[in-house]
């Protein structure tokens, strides 16, 4: 089976998984254990993990609150800053193609009153600033764009949405979860407040993510959502995953050394895939700008395809539908482009990571064209016995 699913979750480095291993066993202690030895050992791994994943984004070690994935952290980011700046504002923006990790706690704060800006975007996948800089207002208290899109891999200028939020006086979150540690995302360049990431996206283990919170020059101050004994300095209560976060502090660290080299590697895979696929079958479409994109990342949807047909037929290669569940409902992200529904359930999404070959790649690329071209003949021969009969 070939893995071309890398946006989904990674593989765990085995260098990653070598540091974790200790923290099963012989060093199994409580971090929030004071008293003895145990204690202190996971206290100061999880310490050194935090200036892992801070060197990561830019960020100083205290500026890093762990929590259990990237879910967790958007929620704590959005409804955190919710509650902290009730008496600033009601109001929250947003874009049409974030995650629904983004989507579904703003959508819960909109239920419980608060006024919701979701912004569309151009056919690009990239949103349209002049709209942004008109959705913010005065009564605005926090806007949330993703930095990299986890279906058609857009990056987003989080910069330029960062300065229009702030010129009035909001707040700026960015779902980090698919750039960091594939492409450089540097909190304070960025200026962004607010960031969430996870391991597994890295080569890191489930389980353990982050949420970035600025101290420096606008000290942000989020309202806990998990209540309980004051762990991660009163943000985020509850005994740590000291074997995740020793993996996602390591994790980290390799992609960081090692991100420009092993982008530049899975880019070239990218660009290779899409000439051959480009090569080997017609009516292809790429979904979303290839201009400003994850190296990793191809989405594209073919003409006169049933998409649940095409994802059964690519039985030894793993990769994603436009789809976003088995009800056959097309992917919001690609609806949101522009795409019509049969468009959309038409799409394949391809993340290429660290353990892709160029070899895999290639048979993946038959494969796609195979599946197409039986695909198209099975419908016309469909077509040709309806209409004679």
């Amino acid at each position: 089976m070939i893995y071309l699913d890398h946006h989904a979750t990674t593989p765990v480095d085995p260098r990653v998984l070598e540091t974790m291993l200790p923290f099963f066993t012989g060093m199994f202690g409580n971090a929030a254990s004071r008293q003895h030895r145990y204690g202190w050992e996971a206290g100061d791994a999880v310490e050194r993990s935090r200036q892992q994943v801070a060197a990561l984004i830019g960020a100083g070690s205290k500026d890093v609150v762990f929590t259990s994935g990237a879910t967790e952290a958007n929620n704590l980011a959005i409804k955190g800053a919710a509650e902290a700046r009730r008496k600033d504002g009601d109001h929250l923006v947003t874009v049409a193609t974030e995650h629904k990790a983004v989507l579904d706690p703003l959508k819960r704060l909109e239920r419980d009153g608060w006024r919701l800006t979701v912004l569309p975007v151009k056919g690009s996948g990239l949103v349209d600033l002049a709209a942004l800089q008109d959705a913010v207002t005065e009564r605005t208290v926090l806007v949330s764009v993703m930095a990299a899109n986890n279906e058609i891999g857009v990056l987003q200028p989080i910069k330029d949405a960062a300065a229009i939020a702030h010129a009035k006086g909001a707040w700026f979150h960015t779902d980090a979860v698919q750039a960091a540690g594939k492409v450089p995302f540097d909190v304070e360049a960025l200026d962004v407040d607010l960031a969430s990431i996870t391991a597994h996206k890295m080569c890191g283990p489930k389980g353990a993510g982050a949420l970035y919170v600025r101290r420096r020059g606008r000290e942000v101050a989020i309202a806990a959502q998990i209540d309980g004994g004051g762990h991660e300095r009163g943000k985020r209560s509850g005994t740590l995953n000291v074997p995740g976060i020793a993996g996602f502090g390591r994790a980290a660290e390799i992609a960081r050394a090692e991100m420009p080299a092993e982008a530049a590697r899975v880019q070239g895979l990218r660009d290779r895939l899409l000439a051959a696929l480009g090569a080997q079958t017609d009516g292809m479409t790429v979904n979303g700008t290839l201009d400003a994109r994850l190296p990793g990342n191809l989405n594209v949807s073919f003409d006169g395809i049933d998409g649940e047909a095409l994802l059964v037929s690519l039985d030894d290669v793993a990769v994603s539908s436009g789809a976003a569940c088995a009800a056959a409902e097309p992917s919001h992200v690609l609806v949101a482009l522009g795409l019509s529904k049969d468009r959309a359930l038409a799409s394949l999404r391809f993340g290429i990571g660290r353990t892709t070959t160029q070899a895999e790649v290639d048979y993946a690329a038959g494969k796609v064209a195979e599946v197409v071209k039986r695909l198209r003949h099975q419908g016309a021969y469909g077509a040709y016995r309806a209409l004679g009969a």
